[in-house]
């Protein structure tokens, strides 16, 4: 059998056809143009699951059955997104729309993040691991756990909102109205609003750096790159933001390791593809907080899935 895997974003809506092996035959993509009555994303997706299925020349017979990656609350017993801040979902049944725009029978849904962190723990990073922890670091923080194979999300499906956990009492101000959270200082626009803040400071103290040549002198050409790029040239600004960013970052994680005590946690995002200069000092700031002592430690790994974590993981709700 095959097994429909759909990554709604806010952008776009991803889908793919995954066997049972949780490898991706076919994939395609359309804009999801988010402003628009949500039965039309919901009819725009259900046409884009007919297209591969027609492409790779089966029919909805071979498919066990869909599964819906949305960013949000999705709660999976009802197939509900009871909230999501980017698209027009309030108590949205969204399950129910797609069995009848596709005509299928069963369709899952998941919070995205968790979704990922599935699809890590059956095809990635954490393949194998009874328990494991995701982090993404993108514009925000998100985060997945699993449990004995199983996505954990809370009583009310609004769980594993790991970057907004508090790691800096009175901090700066999140997105979410409290102050201090994980997210304001690890997420990648976290990291490029420390690199501005050091500019400035160094601009004020007459402290030397490659990084305005880098951005041409001005803020607004600061990205998640620059830091690490300057660092690696030796620059001491870029240095010290790197140290500060992963100082906290490794925080974050070690508290999620000493609540949760995973097999594997991995960490997602764009940040990661600074690979060792990231996670060999990542780990050892880490494990200088971990409670836990001995030969059995977390394993801390790079998510392997990228930008297909949301097919996967959704094409692997039912199983």
């Amino acid at each position: 059998m095959y097994y429909l895997g759909i990554d709604l974003g806010g952008t776009n809506i991803a889908a793919g056809i995954v066997d049972e092996n949780h490898k991706i035959i076919i994939k395609g993509s359309v804009p999801t143009l988010a402003n628009r009555d949500g039965k039309l994303i919901i009819k725009d997706m259900a046409d884009l699951c007919k297209k591969l299925i027609d492409d790779m020349g089966i029919t909805l017979d071979d498919i066990a059955y869909a599964g819906i990656a949305s960013p949000g609350t999705a709660n999976s017993e009802t197939g509900v997104v009871e909230y999501a801040n980017n698209l027009p979902f309030r108590d949205f049944p969204i399950a129910d729309l797609l069995k009848e725009y596709l005509g299928i029978k069963k369709v899952y849904i998941e919070n995205d993040a968790n979704a990922a962190a599935k699809a890590e723990a059956v095809a990635g990073a954490a393949k194998g691991a009874k328990f494991s922890v995701m982090i993404t670091l993108g514009t925000g923080l998100g985060g997945g756990i699993v449990i004995d194979g199983n996505v954990y999300s809370g009583f009310n499906h609004a769980g594993a909102e790991l970057g907004h956990v508090v790691i800096q009492k009175d901090g700066k101000q999140c997105s979410c109205g409290r102050r201090g959270c994980w997210e304001t200082y690890s997420s990648a626009t976290g990291l490029v609003n420390m690199t501005k803040d050091h500019l400035i400071k160094a601009r004020e103290n007459g402290v030397p750096t490659i990084i305005e040549d880098m951005i041409e002198g001005n803020l607004d050409n600061v990205n998640a790159r620059v830091a690490f790029a300057a660092m690696k040239q030796g620059d001491k600004v870029g240095a010290e933001i790197v140290d500060e960013y992963i100082d906290y970052l490794a925080s974050g994680i070690a508290t999620m390791i000493n609540i949760f005590q995973p097999n594997v946690l991995s960490i997602g995002g764009g940040v990661c593809n600074e690979k060792d200069y990231l996670l060999v000092p990542l780990k050892e700031k880490i494990f200088k907080e971990t409670y836990t002592r001995g030969d059995k430690q977390t394993q801390i790994k790079i998510a392997e899935l990228g930008n297909d974590a949301g097919i996967v993981g959704a094409a692997a709700l039912g199983r």
